[in-house]
């Protein structure tokens, strides 16, 4: 039985642990540096990985070729994952806010059926995280970098009830039996 060098394994674990992630390319700026010759483009490329099942990170990469960019920008993604809580694997436990420099982005969950109510940068978050039914309004700067980092701020503000349960010393059911009354009815505003 012949073995395979130690590198060739090691490459397709890689692969196999890699085609997990969901990659989606957000935005391409392209610069020029004008030089004695002419002008000498690079661009710079913003990259959403994700597992659809509740993590997600984002990179940013430069180069002078795009797929060079996009593929600096992939490994750094990977390497800045967050996790993040879903309810019933589908939306977010409660509504948040996040801010990044002018940009700010306000979350909201939605019930089933809903779908991904959101614009470009956001919607390329919400879909590599697995997140179904979201909506979600940009109420500051339409920048793609500002929009994004501030969707990971929002997602790094949510928690989920076993989070909070922890946090008080309680048990998960105490705090989800809080959520909804006996009745029905909503008590968070009582």
């Amino acid at each position: 039985m012949a073995r395979e060098p130690r590198g060739k394994s090691r490459d397709r674990n890689r692969d196999e642990r890699d085609s997990e992630f969901t990659d989606k390319l957000v935005h391409i700026n392209r610069v020029a540096k004008v030089v004695k010759g002419g002008r000498r483009f690079g661009f710079a490329a913003l990259v959403v990985v994700g597992d659809q099942k509740g993590r997600v990170g984002f990179g940013h990469g430069k180069a002078r070729e795009v797929p060079e960019a996009i593929r600096k920008a992939t490994d750094e993604a990977k390497k800045k994952m967050i996790r993040v809580p879903l309810r019933e694997g589908r939306t977010l436990h409660h509504d948040v806010t996040g801010r990044h420099g002018a940009g700010s982005v306000l979350l909201r969950a939605a019930p089933p059926g809903t779908g991904i109510i959101a614009g470009g940068p956001m919607r390329a978050v919400f879909e590599t995280v697995g997140m179904q039914d979201v909506v979600a309004k940009s109420l500051g700067s339409s920048n793609p970098y500002n929009m994004v980092r501030a969707t990971f701020d929002a997602l790094k503000k949510e928690n989920s009830p076993r989070m909070v349960a922890n946090r008080r010393g309680l048990k998960a059911s105490e705090i989800a039996a809080r959520r909804v009354g006996g009745d029905g009815t909503d008590q968070a505003g009582a």
